[in-house]
């Protein structure tokens, strides 16, 4: 048997080699390599402390540990009992007295020796008679006889032996210290030293000295004699298990295919070590039995981390002792995330209005989406898709911070230009892949008042105005003139209300506040000045309002002659009383040259006339008659023989506005010079154009 003890000697391995060699070999002579027959490494070896045991009292090998080899340590003879067949031994000679054919002849025994022809044992015989004869070669023949006893020496050639191969006892697990448990019973047939037996525990695994005593006497397991030779005998203690020992649960390993492997032990034995593991049933996993005392949680059911992100595991086992143990451990399941969840807006579309003349930069609002993901797959990100709206990139109208979704207005908006717009924002994540959502956003323009009333009708000129004819039979109710303005703007912005602010005389005339209809509020006399001004405001709805004001020139009479005489400083203004002699002169200076430039430019144009006319009657082209677009007085009560029609046609947007506005179909529409005196050649001169049905009537004071 062959011991190696561990570095510090707390732990043995033993292992059992047999070696064949001749007797008296030289000291040092190897044996045998120890290390590469029982596989060791010569580390190990040394570090182990290998070392020889022998029950011999003179060590007759040696262990080499630098090279692992074993070697003669003392001279091996292999005689006593033991020896082999033809090995001699002298004995002493006969005498014979005699001489001649009468001396000592022969021996029976060759040369006195005793020749052994069998192997000798003393368990068999311990002693063995011989007699020796000795005859002489005389006649008589004489023989001499001797008895030799021969004493068989005991050699240690048996070993003990029990009187059982296998004892069995038992003995519960919780006896106390010093309980008996059995006995065993050895015999050696051999005598003295080496008869003599000693029970020892074998070099067992485990903890088997420690936990039981035998006495070298009476014996127990193994006995051991001096002459180095043993007998075994194996005890089988089966110790009665008490159901001292709840189940153990031992978590392996957490994997990510099947979910955990536990190790489930119990201690006891039969029944009380037998065990049933088992989990909590509201949880979607379940637990499968791979090998004995191994368990393997697995899931059952498919995972969403954001409906529930993680889970207790609750691992029970009991045995089936009397009565039952159990244990049980929780382990926390956290289920890891990936990324199935899109990021989601709040809502699919967004609107939110945004007053005009806003400053750049501003922001509008905020966008946000959330995402169930957890950690990287759920960091939201946001990008504007890019689009044209009405020819402009919708990048320079707003923009999106990518890491808040604040949108900011990139410039300023004006309602008048563009009044809505939409375009769509996405959102995504950091997975991956990323997983992405679309919203979309309407931005609306808010109108603010802006933009002041502008009055269409009449128009202000510089050079000329218009004035509108009332007849002095005109009735309560006649419709003067109308004032016509737009506002580009939207909503109560745009809605107008007229105002009569200033007027010659404020008990003749009124102005519909929201159609801007001038009127006669009673009956015109004689008594009435034939210049008549107004002063109308034209005001939106707007916080706060805007406003305009246009001036509307009024002659009353009957005929234009009377309007002339009347109206020859009808534009003088107060201011211009102190130059009004300047003008006066300056006046008769310029009406000469332009009463001669007048002849000059009618007569020219009356030739014109006439040879485009007959250009045309000579020519194969359609002529295509111009009507002028007549006003007209809605209720009617009116002096004019022809009707006076006015058509306007309003947007929001200014750029497409479009009025259009006629002029009188009869003698009620005077445009002056301011700066001339009238007369009545140019009104004659032009009779025939007058007298002409329908036709445009403008009058010019020169």
């Amino acid at each position: 048997f062959w011991t190696l003890s561990d570095a510090v000697g707390q732990q043995n391995v033993f292992s059992v080699i047999r070696y064949s060699i001749p007797e008296e070999m030289k000291k040092g002579s190897v044996i045998g390599n120890v290390g590469q027959d029982l596989g060791l490494d010569m580390k190990r070896l040394r570090s182990g402390r290998a070392r020889i045991v022998s029950g011999e009292n003179i060590q007759y090998t040696q262990l080499k540990t630098d090279k692992g080899t074993l070697v003669v340590n003392e001279r091996i003879d292999r005689e006593h009992e033991s020896a082999t067949l033809g090995s001699k031994f002298p004995v002493e000679s006969a005498v014979d007295p005699d001489v001649g054919l009468n001396t000592l002849q022969n021996y029976l025994l060759k040369y006195a020796e005793l020749v052994l022809q069998k192997p000798l044992d003393r368990e068999e015989h311990s002693n063995l008679p011989l007699k020796v004869i000795a005859v002489d070669g005389g006649n008589p023949q004489r023989s001499g006889t001797v008895n030799i006893n021969i004493s068989v020496l005991d050699a240690n050639d048996n070993a003990p032996e029990f009187n059982q191969s296998v004892y069995r006892a038992s003995v519960k697990e919780n006896a106390p210290v010093g309980t008996y448990i059995s006995k065993v019973n050895a015999t050696d047939a051999d005598i003295g030293a080496h008869g003599e037996i000693i029970f020892s525990f074998s070099k067992t695994k485990g903890t088997t000295v420690d936990t039981f005593k035998i006495d070298e006497n009476t014996g127990v397991i193994s006995a051991k004699d001096q002459g180095g030779l043993t007998g075994t005998s194996k005890v089988i203690i089966d110790v009665s298990d008490i159901n001292d020992n709840a189940p153990v649960i031992n978590i392996m390993t957490l994997l990510q295919v099947h979910l955990a492997v536990v190790n489930v032990d119990d201690e006891d034995s039969d029944g009380n070590g037998v065990v049933k593991c088992s989990i909590n049933s509201d949880i979607p996993f379940k637990m499968e039995s791979s090998l004995t005392g191994y368990y393997t949680i697995v899931t059952e059911d498919f995972l969403d981390r954001e409906s529930v992100p993680e889970y207790n595991i609750t691992i029970t086992v009991s045995d089936q002792g009397s009565p039952p143990l159990s244990s049980s451990k929780t382990i926390n399941v956290k289920v890891s995330d990936v990324n199935d969840s899109p990021p989601k807006f709040d809502q699919s579309e967004y609107s939110k209005t945004v007053p005009e003349n806003n400053p750049p930069g501003v922001s509008v609002f905020t966008l946000s989406a959330s995402d169930a993901d957890w950690g990287q797959n759920a960091r939201v990100s946001y990008l504007l898709e890019e689009k044209e709206i009405n020819g402009v990139a919708v990048s320079s109208l707003v923009s999106v911070n990518s890491e808040s979704g604040v949108i900011h207005a990139v410039r300023s908006f004006d309602f008048e230009q563009i009044k809505w717009f939409e375009f769509n924002v996405t959102a995504r994540d950091a997975g991956s892949p990323p997983l992405t959502s679309v919203a979309t956003v309407r931005i609306v323009i808010q109108d603010q008042n802006d933009n002041p009333p502008q009055v269409l009708y009449p128009v202000q000129t510089g050079g000329s105005m218009v004035a509108e004819m009332v007849p002095r039979a005109a009735d309560v109710g006649y419709l003067v003139t109308k004032v016509v303005a737009v506002d580009v703007d939207s909503g109560q912005n745009a809605w107008l209300s007229y105002k009569l602010q200033k007027a010659t005389d404020r008990a003749l005339f009124e102005v519909g506040l929201q159609n801007g209809e001038i009127r006669t509020i009673r009956q015109v006399n004689d008594k009435d000045a034939v210049k008549q001004r107004l002063t109308v405001i034209v005001e939106d709805n707007g916080q706060p309002s805007r406003s305009a004001a246009v001036i509307v020139n009024v002659a009353v009479a009957d005929s234009f002659p009377e309007v002339l005489s009347e109206f020859t400083d009808f534009t003088h203004d107060k201011e211009y009383n102190d130059n009004l002699t300047f003008y006066l002169v300056l006046a008769l200076a310029v009406v000469s040259f332009l009463f001669i430039t007048c002849v000059v430019v009618i007569i020219s144009v009356k030739i014109y006339r006439w040879r485009q006319s007959r250009t045309l009657f000579h020519s194969n082209l359609p002529v295509i008659p111009y009507y002028p677009p007549r006003y007209s007085d809605t209720l009617g009560t009116g002096t004019l023989q022809h009707v006076y029609n006015y058509e306007v046609c309003r947007t929001t947007d200014s750029r497409k506005s479009d009025c259009k506005f006629g002029r009188a179909g009869s003698q009620n529409v005077l445009i002056m010079d301011p700066s001339s005196t009238g007369t009545m050649q140019r009104i004659q001169s032009e009779k025939s154009i007058l007298d002409e049905p329908d036709s445009p009537l403008e009058v010019r004071m020169l």
